[in-house]
């Protein structure tokens, strides 16, 4: 089964990210490259990505995700647009994090812990918080430059996170559907 971990977001947030991303496409105009935008029911910022794991682990996951966050809630700011890989040719658009990193990287510092302490992987790359906007199937060097011209370091939406949620994640030819597995409460005594 394919898992991941992350901050959710609320509706009005998720209404502000998805009136950035018509402003993005706007900006970007016409172009030869494809971009495929992520739909708003979908957007999240992702903690840890587990990617496929054993069934059989699921209840390990489940029960260590399943605890409160000894970690007091904080309010997450969006805005400023990136793009990765960090040269060439770009591959995902993302809107970063205005305010709250520092509590987001504490966050998932204490979630990607619990994971190790299973025994499973997750991503060794430094987390660097984010919320994906789109991804292209192909783009072109231009894309970056862009991206860059059409970004804004202007906060776009805050949400306050008073949890994180481990999610399975199913894909199909339709589209990603995700299930909430377990959520994982902030509170200042753990």
């Amino acid at each position: 089964m394919r898992l991941f971990i992350a901050i959710d977001l609320d509706d009005a947030a998720r209404a502000a990210i998805a009136e950035e991303q018509r402003r993005l496409k706007a900006a970007f105009g016409d172009t030869r490259s494809s971009i495929k935008w992520v739909q708003p029911g979908h957007m999240h910022l992702t903690l840890v990505f587990l990617g496929e794991v054993p069934e059989a682990s699921a209840p390990a996951i489940v029960g260590a995700i399943d605890e409160p966050v000894a970690q007091a809630p904080f309010d997450l700011a969006f805005g400023g647009i990136g793009v990765f890989p960090p040269r060439g040719a770009p591959n995902v658009l993302w809107i970063g994090v205005a305010a709250g990193g520092g509590d987001a990287a504490a966050l998932q510092r204490q979630i990607a812990d619990r994971v190790r302490g299973l025994g499973l992987a997750s991503d060794s790359r430094p987390f660097q918080p984010h919320l994906t906007l789109a991804r292209w199937k192909s783009s072109r060097g231009a894309d970056r430059a862009r991206a860059r011209a059409a970004g804004t370091d202007r906060v776009v939406t805050t949400v306050h996170v008073d949890h994180a949620t481990l999610y399975q994640s199913r894909l199909s030819s339709s589209g990603s559907t995700y299930t909430p597995l377990a959520r994982a409460t902030l509170s200042p005594q753990g």
